[in-house]
């Protein structure tokens, strides 16, 4: 059995299926939570939305909004979502957070944008407290592209999520101490096996090659697990977590 042979295996033996990573996650909480006094499953998708406001700011912002107008709306939107009756709407036969949310928004701005255009910025709306650049920022940063406004919202959703899961994976590197190797070993996320010059790398390791390698299965490894984890976090039921990662990444190659 060759090398490579051994170490898909242990990949196939070590990285939790769909199965294995869905435990009781924030949307699920939400979908389970129906009675009128559900605090977990209220903080549970404060939660959500904090993570992954932008794709609807952009979606706003496409629909023609201005920026203020948008980051008005967005607002608007999570207070109405966050409301006493938002578990109405959520709906255990479409159990995507990215699908619940684009169809709840959409409804909204369709009967609602006029009345909360209408209020005072920031006057008695409940604020969710959206962390990183602004959507103006992000937007400018972002290649001006074609497709439909739902593919878009998924392209931003994809990678508003795999940002996350960078995120996190440099968190748990900073944690152990071990930033300075995360920054050099972070390129190789986004390089084909073939592509890492493992005795570069080892040289900026003060390792060796060998070691290099390791460090760099292991990184795509833990990348590969939270990113389930992630996607976990958004799906209603376990079976989802691989079909939506196989639609994600059509998304971001669309």
């Amino acid at each position: 059995m060759s090398s490579r042979d051994s170490t898909d295996r242990r990949d196939s033996e070590t990285s939790p299926g769909a199965s294995a990573v869905f435990v009781t996650t924030r949307w699920s909480v939400v979908l389970s939570a129906r009675a009128a006094d559900a605090p977990a499953a209220e903080q549970a998708l404060e939660e959500l939305c904090r993570a992954y406001w932008y794709p609807l700011y952009a979606h706003v912002r496409r629909a023609g909004h201005s920026p203020a107008d948008a980051e008005d709306l967005t607002q608007a939107f999570f207070e109405r979502l966050l409301a006493k009756d938002w578990l109405a709407a959520a709906d255990r036969g479409r159990g995507r957070f990215r699908s619940f949310l684009l169809g709840a928004l959409k409804h909204f701005l369709a009967n609602e944008w006029d009345k909360a255009r209408a209020r005072k910025r920031g006057g008695h709306l409940r604020i969710v407290p959206l962390d990183g650049p602004s959507g103006e920022d992000r937007l400018r940063r972002e290649p001006v592209g074609g497709g439909s406004p739902e593919q878009a919202f998924d392209r931003r959703w994809a990678l508003t999520l795999l940002d996350s899961v960078l995120d996190r994976l440099a968190g748990e590197y900073r944690a152990a101490g071990k930033a300075a190797q995360f920054a050099r070993l972070k390129p190789a996320l986004g390089a084909d096996r073939s592509e890492v010059d493992y005795a570069q790398l080892s040289r900026e390791l003060a390792v060796s090659e060998g070691a290099a390698r390791v460090a760099v299965h292991r990184l795509r490894r833990r990348y590969r697990e939270l990113l389930r984890e992630e996607i976990a976090q958004t799906v209603g039921a376990a079976d989802e977590v691989e079909a939506e990662l196989r639609h994600l990444f059509a998304a971001l190659s669309s």
